[in-house]
């Protein structure tokens, strides 16, 4: 207790490049950054997966393996390939860690929702692409969903390793806090991605609350 009150004690944490609201603007900017590149490359392709059915697989059976990639050694290396000098060796291995969880959920989403009420979406006339969008992606989505949150609170709570590069974020404090034994600072940052790691629990609980049907909550409740 007296470490979190020394740490957010200090003025000099609350101003300047290396305050708290600063290192926080930096974890933010690196997860978001993340979390967008690997929707948009996990989303899209689990939707086709799960709608065709075609490779999916192995296209599930790679992305199960990839969880197992270590993402310090993946930094390690693209740092070492790519040099410090831009954001991408923190970016790619956030990126790989993140598409797993989402590309997954998302194809099990799809091609989890009942055969008879496909089958009925087609025999109401509509197109493969309707049947995907207006039918398949309302019903998979507390699944894709959970494969969101999954992903953004692992990107938010591995974003640490930004520091190891000389990068911000968060992981300064920590990372900065144990090359100085400064105990203070490193309870303090692990205090604060803990936070920033619940805060994104809640919001995608609210997103979930928003924008899911209460009948297909219900449903999956039943399940």
């Amino acid at each position: 207790m007296n470490w979190l009150l020394e740490f957010f004690g200090k003025a000099e944490n609350w101003s300047g490049p290396a305050s708290i609201p600063a290192r926080l603007l930096e974890h933010l900017e690196f997860s978001v950054m993340a979390l967008v590149l690997a929707v948009l490359i996990a989303i899209p392709l689990g939707l086709l997966i799960g709608h065709t059915g075609k490779g999916g697989l192995g296209v599930v059976v790679t992305a199960n393996l990839a969880r197992a990639l270590p993402t310090l050694g993946l930094l390690v290396m693209f740092v070492l390939l790519l040099g410090t000098a831009s954001i991408l060796p923190v970016i790619i291995p956030l990126v790989l860690l993140a598409i797993p969880p989402i590309l997954v959920n998302t194809f099990e989403g799809i091609r989890g929702v009942d055969p008879e009420l496909r089958d009925a979406a087609y025999g109401m006339g509509l197109r493969s692409g309707q049947v995907l969008g207006r039918v398949l992606v309302p019903v998979a989505l507390p699944l894709i969903l959970l494969g969101l949150r999954l992903s953004a609170i692992q990107v938010v709570a591995t974003t640490t390793i930004a520091a190891y590069t000389g990068l911000g974020g968060l992981g300064r404090f920590v990372i900065d806090g144990f090359a100085t034994q400064d105990y203070a600072s490193v309870v303090g940052g692990s205090v604060l991605i803990v936070l920033f790691a619940l805060v994104v629990q809640v919001l995608f609980t609210v997103v979930r609350w928003v924008t899911v049907s209460p009948g297909v909550s219900q449903r999956v409740k039943v399940r």
